[in-house]
């Protein structure tokens, strides 16, 4: 299958009845925060509402016409709950490519619908654990063991970890060091607020003497990573190597930065996916291109928009394979999913299957699957891969 294939788009309305949609006509949701600061994905919605509008183009999915409703969660918990309330009552077949932290909320409002979670970003523990869940992609604990992993290959003697001082980034800690320690590199834990207007004190802690092998990996959100990099220039390590997993920054930060003569000029980075400039993403662009230009712009360098790409290709194979014109049923979305057989993603990701053999090895997370991630750079103030392919980190999540 070509990448011109994949994914085509839909539209933003209701539609279907709890456990199955009209013959004619199948619904999903995506839902993602708008509005609100930091959190905002609104990328990640205006995507859906494209892929929606190409595959209705295209004449629907599998003998079906295909309605997406869209839902700003807010980055609240009483958000989520009426996003997930109006997925339920939409009688939707499964919420795709969504951003929320309130996984805690959200999933048993699934659950007790039996409507599948396909694709989240991989926020909260539930999209790991909860047999509703079908994540894409190896969320934050992925990409943080994968960034200790190429760390290690960097030459790193020591690492400084910038991380949120809350208790999700207490357990990126664990998977860091757990990359780490067998290679004997001691570690540094570099704790920073969520907000903040000053991270001066913070980047110099973190960079310490600025002596050869010493490395600072950034584990924060988008914002407070920006906010962090101009204190972090302004200090002027020479000799500290920079590196971030992708979430933190991305394409759209290294040019707003300054490119390879701002401070993530060569900085490693770790991804879940290939680099935005990798054909992998043909099929994206074009359908952004072509179907774009809607409620909100789309970045497509963005590792949300890149998740919900991969999510509704997920689910447009999974409802071919339910049945070409008949009528579907969320039962028979789940039965394919769990059923084992290999979904392939162009090269985005390794062919996704959630089957009992594939669980993670993991009492908190045995739905991330998926445990493989890219290595990136800046270089030419661009984003490159620095290793072609994947590179695996399930041994270090399995502990």
């Amino acid at each position: 299958m070509t990448a011109a294939l994949l994914l085509p788009a839909l539209l933003s309305a209701c539609g279907g009845p709890a456990d199955a949609s009209p013959p004619d006509e199948i619904t999903v949701m995506t839902w993602a925060p708008s509005g609100t600061g930091s959190a905002d994905r609104p990328g990640m919605t205006a995507l859906a509402e494209a892929v929606g509008r190409e595959l209705n183009a295209g004449g629907g999915l599998a003998g079906h016409r295909v309605r997406v409703l869209t839902c700003n969660e807010h980055d609240t918990t009483e958000g989520v709950t009426e996003c997930a309330r109006q997925a339920v009552s939409a009688h939707a077949l499964a919420v795709v490519g969504s951003y929320s932290q309130y996984g805690e909320t959200f999933m048993p409002v699934l659950e007790a619908a039996g409507i599948p979670y396909v694709g989240g970003y991989g926020l909260s523990t539930p999209e790991f654990s909860s047999p509703f869940s079908y994540p894409v992609s190896g969320g934050t604990p992925a990409l943080i063991a994968g960034s200790g992993r190429q760390l290690v290959e960097a030459g790193c003697k020591s690492v400084a970890v910038i991380r949120p001082d809350t208790r999700a980034g207490d357990t990126l800690l664990g998977f860091l060091a757990g990359a780490l320690k067998p290679a004997g590199i001691t570690l540094k834990d570099v704790k920073a607020p969520e907000r903040s207007n000053d991270y001066t004190g913070i980047a110099r802690k973190a960079i310490g003497d600025d002596r050869a092998g010493n490395c600072v990996t950034l584990a924060l959100g988008s914002e407070p990573t920006a906010n962090l990099l101009d204190p972090y220039r302004r200090l002027e390590p020479r000799r500290t190597q920079l590196a971030s997993v992708i979430g933190s920054f991305q394409q759209s930060v290294v040019d707003s930065t300054g490119g390879d003569g701002g401070p993530l000029g060569g900085a490693l980075a770790t991804g879940w996916y290939p680099p935005e400039s990798s054909r992998v993403w043909d099929a994206l662009r074009s359908t952004v291109r072509l179907h774009g230009g809607g409620s909100a712009p789309i970045d497509v360098s963005d590792p949300g928009v890149q998740t919900t790409w991969v999510a509704y290709e997920v689910f447009r194979q999974v409802v071919e394979r339910a049945g070409n014109g008949r009528q579907i049923t969320t039962k028979a979305v789940r039965a394919v999913l769990d059923g084992g057989e290999p979904i392939e993603t162009a090269g985005a990701t390794p062919p996704l299957t959630w089957g009992l053999t594939n669980m993670l090895p993991s009492a908190d997370s045995p739905r991330l699957v998926n445990t493989s991630v890219t290595f990136q750079r800046v270089q030419g103030g661009r984003l490159v891969e620095q290793r072609a392919g994947f590179v695996d980190v399930r041994g270090i999540l399995a502990g």
